[in-house]
This record gives structure tokens, sequence and C-alpha cells, in this order.
């Protein structure tokens, strides 16, 4: 190790010697492991649509209980994850802690594999998903914290940032490996087969992963740092009382959210996943193409994680961070501007030559957003912004009449929208209003058309290597804000309660601000009528994240790592 041991009471000197043989290996083994788990957590995202189907049947209760429980578990929970695992891992040590907690979600993830469906053993099967998704959220809470603080915790002196930026292109390669994995056996398949039962094999071959994960953890040894502290006997006896409710840490850790891992979030989300969503669902291009074009970028964008995280151990760790939340938060509209150019140039037209306008009482008009997407707003407005936002058709909002139906105005064409009922239960529109919404679906969609909105991008049209260049550059934001991220927060805390402390912050900036983002980015969409209006979401936060951690977050790469307090 390039880290010696501690002689007469004194701590470890780190020194600043090339990688060792044992080094290589403590960074292949925590971020193959990560890596695995990332696939493993992304693989629900990916095939949401399919899993609803197989999973998610039965009455409209049923159905949206568990919808909700589905889509909000695995990020809602991670925090209680990070609260739970990083109290182990300060009490008992790193590597036993995310060695469960890749058992966990190894797992869980081999089981969603086997799993039947809600047609073969009826409501505990989305009982024993909804299950199988909170384990995984739990574990992916406790798993970054281990793997960053284990892996720092091995890091000679001046190469934090390098050592632990290895972890920070995992969640990039499991992205990226999830996305391989689906297409693969989807082209194999064919899309009847893989939508049948083809989609249980990305969750069946993750087994793979796990077995060579958790022999290569199982051969590692403790952390240094942990294992001086544990000998001298300074570990914790009640981290989360230490980390939380003890003035000056606490005030560290709402730094460390606010100033640093807010905004890292929403610039990693809007690279990686707005992104995607944005390609698929506003510019309409097909799903295989997209994932292609967004794999290419991943696998352009990602050495820049290595390339950042060693920058900050020559220049420091927070003007990195923070100024690729600036860049990003200055430049996010001219970009996803020019995907659209790109990608769907006929929509481009449309949007500049056939405006469209919604005229409304102002007070049927909601904020529509949507925490599981299966909310229903009924009002005549909500319906008719709600259609035109899923169809990628930016409006402008005029007030109408009081207690008037909402108006859509397309050229000198003007269709009456309608106010829906709901079913008894209250959760879903009822079956005249079901009728209804499709009639006016069908109607706009054919003035829609003859103003020439396109229904998807057309494949000729589209500029691949263009819009593989504005990706590349939407994740290289993400390699800045990310790549120094875990030696940054590993070294804001001290040892006997780091994996701890770093771990909440992380995960409440990555899994509530972060996980939030589409929705929230819907939900202003369909309010302001502009289909880039969604990104003033990530760019407020950034922004919000720049000035907190200029004032007051102080630069850490120089910080010693081995004091236990």
């Amino acid at each position: 190790m390039a880290i010696t041991s501690a002689t007469n009471g004194r701590k470890p000197v780190p020194t600043t010697e090339g990688l060792t043989k044992e080094e290589k290996k403590v960074i292949f083994a925590s971020s193959l492991g990560t890596v695995f788990e990332w696939y493993d957590f992304y693989l629900y995202g990916s095939l949401a649509a399919i899993i609803a189907k197989q999973f998610f049947v039965g009455d409209p209760t049923t159905t949206f209980i568990f919808a909700l429980l589905a889509f909000a578990a695995g990020f809602i929970v991670r925090p209680f994850g990070a609260l739970v695992f990083g109290r182990l891992g300060d009490m008992i040590g790193r590597k036993y802690t995310f060695l469960v907690t890749i058992l966990i979600m190894g797992a869980s993830t081999f089981v969603v594999g086997l799993l039947p469906s809600y047609a073969s053993i009826g409501i505990a099967a989305p009982i024993i998903l909804v299950t199988l998704r909170i384990l995984q959220g739990l574990a992916l809470g406790g798993e970054y914290g281990g793997a960053a603080t284990y892996v720092a915790e091995h890091a000679p002196h001046g190469k934090r940032g390098f050592f632990t930026s290895w972890i920070q292109t995992t969640a990039t390669m499991g992205l990226f490996m999830s996305l391989l994995v689906i297409t693969s056996t989807r082209t194999f398949l064919g899309e009847a087969d893989f939508e049948a039962w083809g989609w249980r094999v990305p969750f069946l071959v993750s087994v793979l992963l796990l077995g060579i994960s958790v022999w290569i953890r199982l051969s590692m040894s403790e952390s240094p740092a942990f294992a001086k502290m544990k000998a001298e006997g300074k570990t914790s006896k009640a981290p989360l009382t230490e980390s939380f409710l003890r003035g000056k840490n606490a005030k560290i850790v709402l730094l460390a959210l606010i100033g640093l891992t807010m905004g890292q979030a929403v610039v990693w989300y809007t690279g990686q996943f707005y992104a995607l969503f944005f390609l698929t669902q506003t510019l309409k291009v097909d799903l295989l193409t997209a994932n292609i074009l967004v794999a290419i970028a991943l696998l352009l964008a990602t050495p820049f994680f290595i390339v950042f995280g060693s920058l900050s151990d020559k220049i420091g760790r927070k003007w990195i961070i923070l100024g690729g939340c600036l860049i990003a938060a200055l430049t996010f509209f001219p970009i996803f501007k020019g995907l659209t150019h790109f990608a769907n140039p006929a929509l481009e037209t449309a949007l500049k030559n056939s405006p469209v306008r919604v005229i409304a009482d102002p007070a049927t008009c909601h904020f529509q957003f949507k925490l599981t997407g299966t909310e229903k707003f009924p009002s005549s407005c909500d319906i008719a912004t709600g259609l035109l936002t899923a169809a990628s058709v930016s409006y402008t909002t005029e007030p109408g009449e009081p207690f008037s139906m909402a108006k859509i105005a397309v050229g000198d064409k003007e269709i009456t929208s309608f106010t829906a009922g709901m079913t008894a239960d209250g959760l879903n529109f009822d079956a005249e209003s079901k009728a209804k919404e499709a009639a006016l679906k069908k109607e706009v969609g054919a003035a829609i058309k003859a103003a020439g909105y396109p229904a998807k991008a057309d494949p000729e049209q589209i500029n691949k290597p263009m819009v593989v260049v504005l990706l590349f550059i939407l994740v290289l934001y993400v390699t800045m804000v990310y790549g120094p991220i875990a030696a940054m927060l590993v070294e804001m805390f001290p040892t006997k309660i780091r994996y701890t402390s770093m771990s909440l912050p992380y995960h409440i900036g990555n899994g509530w601000f972060g996980g939030l983002l589409p929705t929230t980015a819907f939900a202003l969409v369909a309010l302001k009528g502009d289909i880039y209006y969604g990104l003033w979401y990530p760019i407020i936060i950034a922004g919000i994240t720049v000035v907190i951690g200029a004032l007051f977050v102080k630069e850490t790469k120089d910080n010693d790592i081995y004091a236990a307090d």
C-alpha cells in the first residue's frame, strides 16, 4: 500500500507512490460492485413500461397505489438506506457494510427476473415487486457512501480525487451497460418476445456480475483509516446523533447538500436522464436510436470523470464542481434547442411557424406535478395543456371567461376541451370521459399535423453526429460536477462519522432533487406551454448551489482524512 502503518501512536503518513497491486484491487472491486448496483437500479427505469404491464394489473385503486410505491420508493428510500448503512459502516466497518448492500441489491434484482406476473399470482406480484424495489433503493443508499469512503481511505495523499473518480464513472457505466444489454436483447429476440418474456433476461444475467463482485469483495481488507480508529477505540457509538444533531457537523451536512450535491444532482440527471427523456418524449426520436446516441455520448465522455477527478487533486475540488454547475446553467437552453434543431427539424419549424393557443379560465389551470405519472387532472384547461405537452406542442395561454370550457386554437381552428368525470375512487376518468379524451386527442392530433407538427422524428433528418456532440457536452458537464464530488464529501467529515455524514446529503440531493427532475420538468412545461421551460428547474437549483457553495463551502483537498474527530 502507498499508505504506511502507524508507529508509536502517530497517524499513518501518506505518500504519493504509484498504484500498488492492492490499490488497483481496491479501486476495481469497489467500482465493479457499484457499476453492478447502478446497472440493477437503471433496469427498473428503462423497463418501466413493460414492468407496469406485467405487474400492475387490476382495479384502479390497486394500480395507483403500487404505481406510486414502485416509482417513488427507489428514490425516496435512498436517504434512509444512507442512514441505516451509514450508521453500520461507521460502527462495524466499511468492508462488511457495503458487502451487505451488494448482496441485497443483487438478490432483489435477480428475483425480479424470476417473479411471476400479476396474471399468475395476483396481488402478491406487485407487493413483492415493490418490496424488492424498496430493498434496492435502501441498498443503493448504503452502497455509494461505502464505496467512496472505502476507496478514499485507501488513497495516497494527493490522489484521492483520482482514486474516487473511478467510483464516479460507475453510474454512467451502469447506465451504459443497462442500455447495451436491453438494446441487444430486444434486437436479438424481437419486440414481441422481449415484451412477453425477454425483459427478464437483463435481470437474470445480473447474477453473474453479483457473483464476481461478492467474490472480490470478500477478499478485501478493512480500510486503514477505520482499522486504525477501531484499534484505538475511537469509533462512534452514536453516528446519527453525532452527524445530524451536533451543531458543527449538522451545518456541514446542510452545506454539503445545498452547496454541492443538490446542484451536482440536477446537472447529472439533466445530462444523463432528462436528455434521453427529451429525445424520446419531446422530440419523438425512436427509443432504439435515442439509446444508441446517448450510449455513444456516455462512452466518449466517461474518461473525463478521471480527468476532472485527477485535476481536482491539483487545483481543488470546489471550483471544478461549481464551475460545472455554472456552465451547465448558462448553456442548457441553447444545447436543448440545438437538440431540437438537429434531432427533429420539422418540429423546430412547426414551433416557429404554427403557434398554438389555449384559451381558458385561469382558475382551471393547475401545476400538473405527477409524482407517479398516473395522477389525473380533470379540468378542461389541464386536459388541453396536458395533451399538447405530451404532443411536444408549445403554446401560449390566454384568459377565457370564468367557468368557460378551455379551447385549443390551432391557426384559425378552435377545438373545445371538456371537464372530465371521475371514477368512484377518484383515481381515473370515467368511461364517458375516456371516450371524450380519445376523441379530443384525435381531433387535436389532426389539427397539429395539418399545422406541420410531426408525429415522430424523421430518421432521415436526424443529424446524428451533431446530436452526439451535444449529448457529449451535457455528459461532460456531468463529469465536471460528479468526478470530484466523492473525494470532497469524504474530506468534509471526520473518520468516525464519515460514512453516515456524507451518505445522507448525497442521496437527498441525488435521490430527491435529481430523481424528481423529469416529473417536475413536465409539470413546468405543461404550466407554461414551452417545451424548454422545464429546464428552469435544474438551472435554478444549480444556480443556488453555485451561490451557496461559493460563499460558504470550503476547499477540502488538503484536509486530513485520518482525523477521527
